[in-house]
């Protein structure tokens, strides 16, 4: 008679169980995340998530347009400067109007003070003004870029106005009804 409860090794420990891998119940979706072992996907604030590391980026964002997501809804960067590492970390937002499913990609950056990733307008041409706009502010890097220049500062800005250790500015704001600032 054996016990079903008995320990696995001498000392008396259990080994834990590998963690499961979540992959979507989705069509789309599913056969996305399970074809690239690199990728985390969960599900959070009803939204899918995808977690996609650097090196793993266009090969997703190739097999995501081939699975029919057809928009690139937006691009943007979040700063943790102080909060998280790593600091920095793009946020995509595609849309399969198609399948009717979006799904949001999160890349964080390898720290340093040149952050970068490949370049998605191969991919959705609609992404070179976010992707510009995301060099101007936070001076994020993306390599293959057709044209990578400022899009809202002046050419000769020093600096990217958006990241948490850009200094404040500290030119008055003169209002017409407030008294005159000095």
């Amino acid at each position: 008679m054996s016990d079903e409860n008995a320990p696995d090794d001498e000392q008396g420990e259990v080994e834990p169980a590998a963690p499961v891998r979540s992959i979507p119940d989705h069509p789309v979706l599913g056969p996305l995340v399970e074809g690239d072992e690199s990728v985390v996907w969960e599900h959070t604030f009803g939204q899918d998530v995808v977690q996609v590391p650097v090196e793993s980026l266009v090969g997703f964002a190739t097999a995501a347009k081939e699975a029919g997501f057809e928009l690139a809804a937006d691009l943007t960067v979040v700063d943790y400067l102080g909060v998280q590492e790593p600091r920095f970390r793009v946020v995509v937002n595609l849309l399969s109007v198609r399948h009717g499913v979006r799904v949001r990609l999160l890349v964080d950056l390898p720290d340093g003070d040149a952050p970068a990733l490949p370049s998605l307008t191969a991919l959705w041409p609609g992404l070179g003004f976010y992707e510009r706009e995301a060099y101007d502010m936070f001076g994020v890097d993306f390599e293959g870029h057709p044209d990578l220049t400022r899009i809202l500062m002046p050419d000769d800005w020093d600096g990217h106005p958006l990241r948490k250790d850009f200094g404040v500015g500290g030119v008055p704001v003169q209002f017409k009804a407030s008294p005159k600032a000095t």
